[in-house]
């Protein structure tokens, strides 16, 4: 897949966030690198939570969500897999801007899988 289509493939997940969520993301970017600093790694968020700022804060350069294509394009099956872990990606990269932790991140997506959460 070209960088051109996996740049879609982003904007198209980006695009799936609700909109009540999405026009709470300020000065973050998103970013597609192509090989992760680690294996396994498919996203990455790098900032502070939008819970831990204040308007006091002064000007600070944006917080980013990397997405790595070839990690990607490694664990997706089919087109279509890919699709769906880039969306779950963008999702869980999200939630930590938010302010999510890891272990909030997972039970929340065990619960927008359908998964019983203890």
């Amino acid at each position: 897949m070209t960088s051109r289509e996996f740049d879609t493939l982003v904007e198209k997940a980006i695009a799936t966030i609700p909109p009540r969520f999405r026009k709470r993301l300020r000065n973050v970017a998103f970013l597609v690198e192509r090989e992760p600093p680690q294996p396994g790694l498919l996203g990455l968020y790098r900032g502070r939570p939008l819970p831990s700022r204040s308007v006091m804060d002064p000007f600070a350069m944006p917080d980013t969500i990397t997405l790595y294509q070839a990690e990607h394009e490694r664990m997706a099956r089919d087109a279509n897999h890919l699709r769906k872990l880039v969306e779950e990606t963008v999702w869980h990269e999200v939630a930590h801007y938010f302010g999510m932790s890891e272990k909030e991140v997972r039970r929340a997506e065990r619960r927008r899988a359908g998964i019983p959460v203890k």
